[in-house]
């Protein structure tokens, strides 16, 4: 699988006249080698690769990237990368521009050098864009996860709870069945914080006749889910139903006419031109949905200045919302994989407005 990986690569470095590239960056180097610990480098030229690794990892590192040679570097690896480059003749190499502090970048320039550095941008990540079967399973698994924690923490939501206490349980509930951590902080905002997008769980407690949002998911074997869904607490108000059944028909407007072939600009267009057409257009703020994968925000985007073409393997969370400062908000998220014919949700937790208490 990683060997495959590293020739897709190797095809983007033929493009563009590379003759090696220099991969530092987590994800980007667990995916293209498979090599989960903490700390090394990935080298690649057209002919072979290279981990290096330090003393801590000599076991780990061959048993994971078995196609790959791993050397065990010094103090700096930079000056082991530098004699391993110079011994195959190789005058430039690439390196992730999007990755690599400034001072790191002058670091590598003066110990390589005769060796010129040449910054490429988003190499790795295109690869990354399309998940193969291997990755989709993992990910359909981590979006099971996300599902049972929102059923399992629907029991636990009742006024006078804390958002903290709700995250808490969410967390542990997601580690002790399997995943790694959560994706992201998780977010749980009551009441008026509920129009906070990204409002991350605090002190509040959770009061009656209010929005409890929860933005959530399972970090899980090396992959991301995440699902939003907001309840009431109570009895909602008709305003809690009118924009709550605003974005809910936005979103499954958008799940239903997504297909390969549109832009990112097309099917942010699906939910936004409804919530618009209602008059809340100014009330939602952020992108129709993400790419999602290693990372909780990947390549590509739902978004207006989005031209990339949604094609099979991409993986992406649809989530309009609607957040009314003073009152509260409402998103609704699920994460789906782009297919030949259109798409397959992964998440499938219900969608119906939900009341608690």
């Amino acid at each position: 699988m990683t060997l495959e990986r590293v020739n897709r690569l190797r095809q983007l470095m033929a493009e563009q006249s590379l003759e090696a590239i220099i991969i530092g960056s987590e994800h980007n180097r667990r995916y293209i080698s498979g090599f989960t610990g903490s700390s090394g480098i990935v080298v690649v030229t057209l002919q072979e690769q290279f981990l290096f690794t330090d003393f801590r990892y000599m076991t780990q590192a061959p048993q994971q990237a078995a196609s790959f040679h791993v050397i065990e570097h010094g103090p700096r690896a930079i000056v082991n990368i530098r004699e391993l480059l110079a011994s195959k003749g190789i005058q430039t190499a690439a390196f992730e521009q999007d990755q690599l502090v400034f001072s790191e970048y002058m670091a590598w320039s003066e110990a390589l050098g005769n060796i010129k550095l040449t910054p490429v941008s988003g190499l790795v990540e295109k690869l990354r864009m399309f998940k193969d079967a291997a990755e989709l399973q993992i990910m359909q698994e981590a979006a099971n996860l996300a599902d049972k924690t929102f059923q399992h923490i629907l029991n636990h939501i009742k006024p006078g709870v804390k958002e903290s206490d709700i995250a808490l349980e969410m967390e542990m509930f997601m580690r002790s069945n399997g995943a790694t951590s959560s994706s992201f902080d998780t977010i749980v905002a009551s009441g008026e914080r509920s129009a906070l997008p990204h409002g991350v769980a605090s002190e509040r407690v959770i009061g009656n006749n209010e929005f409890v949002k929860l933005d959530f998911g399972a970090y899980y074997k090396g992959y991301c889910s995440d699902l939003t869904r907001t309840v009431v607490v109570g009895k909602p108000t008709e305003k809690h139903l009118e924009i709550y059944n605003i974005v809910l028909e936005a979103q499954l407007h958008a799940l239903e006419h997504i297909r390969p072939g549109m832009t990112g600009h097309d099917a942010d267009a699906l939910t936004r031109d409804i919530i618009t057409k209602y008059g809340y257009g100014d009330k939602f703020g952020h992108s129709t949905g993400h790419g999602l994968g290693m990372e909780i925000h990947e390549y590509p985007r739902l978004a207006r200045n989005s031209d990339t073409i949604l094609t099979p393997g991409m993986t992406v969370t649809v989530e309009p919302g609607i957040y009314l400062p003073g009152f509260g908000g409402v998103r609704i998220e699920d994460d789906i994989v782009i297919t030949e014919s259109g798409i397959k949700i992964l998440t499938s937790s219900p969608k119906a407005l939900i009341t608690l208490g």
